[in-house]
């Protein structure tokens, strides 16, 4: 009875909140709606795809001999990958290189979720941050358009808030009605609530003292090192010359005939395989290197103050008994006040993530600090039964957060909840900031600011819901096929 009472009871409480949030998310459906009918158009007008992809030494042979380039992306992660895709199919004459392999770092260490940000929901309302508020509503459009773009490496996943104070029943009911309502038609799925017995029966391994029920809602889960590759072939089929292995020396720089001033007009690469140097020419170069976006920012300015505040990201692999195998876990409110996932994960399961300052570097490793705080947490979340041992921890990986401040901010000492695309003095291009989920609006933004600061000849966006690689003819049955025709296992096809 009690249990019935604090459900209804939230509808008072949060009325004027849904109201608001509603009001706000009906006005931005509104203006996507409208403005995906072109996207969907655009995408018809998009290059013609390539029937076969080229090889790594071809595409290094067209960097060096393809003439000048409209775009230079410098940098093969998500975002980087994204440009190349937004560029290439706007009919800009592109290329990328990256110095090592696509999606070998931030992009492929993290906690493999697509999602909009429930605790930046709830800061946006409790603050009154229309940003806040911006940036969450553009992520779950994102979420969406992800999930549909490359459905062979992505899917909804339920994910459990277990309750046990009576008070935040309601409170996070709210906060979770919120998130679907400002996800308006692109909701997964509705989020429920569950009583103590059906939640234990749904996750057997939780703590059941004091345990009043929990809330399920959904976001997605993809594979992210196979996400970033895809979006990299894709840019390939449609024509961008992409090279991994293929570093930056030093940027190249030209006189403007107009001005006089010096431009960036391309860089000094190096094959990191056979060591042999050569340069590729761009009418515009974008810096797409996350954590070590300053360090191709001073190869354009030395006197360049930094920009990016590196954060480390740790998460632990456990054996797949910790979780069930199609629902996850969210702490809200862990010991030191960070957010906690316990995620089912290639009949493994991830919990993570941590947030400390860190040094830049190409390969991070994690902390014992780390990886005891995590188990920590996990402790606090499992019953009893459940030993959570050191022993437990099958692999770990540390991905660093590009995290940024707004070079044109007043406040240089805030950082961006956002990601930044900043234009230099002579040119150059920045992207940093933002987070895996958005990746494709950072790209189009980004390519927005190239086209307009160097006059380039292109038209808009046309990557909204265009199918990554791997995309076409796949079915949730395809699997079967390779079964029975090639004799695979069912894990394996």
């Amino acid at each position: 009875m009690a249990f019935r009472k604090a459900v209804k009871g939230t509808a008072l409480v949060g009325g004027g909140a849904i109201a608001t949030v509603f009001g706000l998310s009906q006005f931005s459906q509104y203006r996507n709606k409208h403005g995906a009918l072109v996207q969907v158009e655009a995408v018809e007008g998009a290059p013609a795809r390539k029937e076969h992809l080229p090889t790594r030494e071809q595409q290094l042979l067209a960097l060096q001999t393809s003439g000048e380039f409209d775009v230079l992306v410098i940098g093969g992660g998500a975002t980087g990958c994204g440009c190349a895709l937004d560029a290439a199919t706007r009919g800009l004459k592109t290329a990328l290189v990256e110095r090592d392999d696509f999606s070998s770092g931030t992009s492929s260490r993290s906690t493999k979720l697509i999602h909009g940000g429930v605790r930046y929901l709830q800061k946006a309302i409790m603050n009154l941050d229309f940003e806040q508020y911006r940036m969450v509503k553009e992520a779950l459009e994102e979420r969406a358009n992800l999930l549909q773009s490359a459905p062979h490496l992505s899917a909804p996943l339920p994910i459990m808030l277990p309750i046990y104070k009576w008070w935040q029943l309601p409170y996070y009911w709210v906060g979770i009605k919120l998130y679907d309502l400002v996800a308006g038609s692109q909701c997964l799925k509705s989020s429920y609530v569950l009583t103590k017995t059906r939640a234990l029966e749904l996750f057997p391994m939780l703590r059941r003292d004091k345990l009043v029920g929990a809330i399920v809602y959904y976001d997605g889960q993809h594979n992210d090192a196979r996400m970033n590759l895809a979006i990299a072939l894709t840019a390939a089929r449609y024509g961008a010359a992409t090279a991994n292995y293929t570093e930056v020396r030093h940027l190249l720089k030209s006189a403007d005939t107009g001005s006089g001033r010096q431009r960036v007009c391309g860089a000094r690469c190096r094959d990191v395989i056979t060591g042999k140097e050569f340069d590729v020419r761009a009418k515009c170069v974008i810096n797409a290197t996350g954590p070590f976006t300053d360090s191709i920012r001073k190869m354009d300015d030395q006197e360049v103050p930094n920009i990016c505040q590196p954060s480390a990201g740790v998460h632990i692999v456990m054996p797949g008994y910790y979780s069930p195998d199609n629902m996850g876990l969210l702490d809200p409110a862990t010991s030191d006040g960070r957010v906690i996932f316990f995620l089912p994960w290639e009949k493994m399961t991830i919990a993570g993530t941590t947030d400390s300052p860190t040094d830049v570097t190409s390969h991070p490793i994690p902390t014992e600090e780390d990886i005891n705080f995590i188990l920590s947490e996990v402790r606090n979340y499992l019953g009893a039964d459940v030993e959570v041992r050191r022993g437990d921890v099958l692999a770990a990986w540390s991905g660093i957060r590009p995290l940024v401040t707004n070079p044109d901010s007043k406040d240089t000492q805030s950082l961006s909840r956002n990601h930044v695309v900043t234009v230099s003095n002579s040119g150059l291009i920045t992207i940093a900031g933002g987070k895996w989920t958005t990746y494709r609006a950072m790209a189009r933004d980004t390519v927005d600011a190239a086209v307009r600061e160097h006059r380039l000849r292109a038209g808009s966006c046309k990557t909204m819901r265009l199918q990554l690689e791997g995309a076409q003819d796949w079915s949730p049955t395809l699997y079967i096929r390779l079964v029975q025709d090639y004799g695979l296992e069912s894990e394996v096809s």
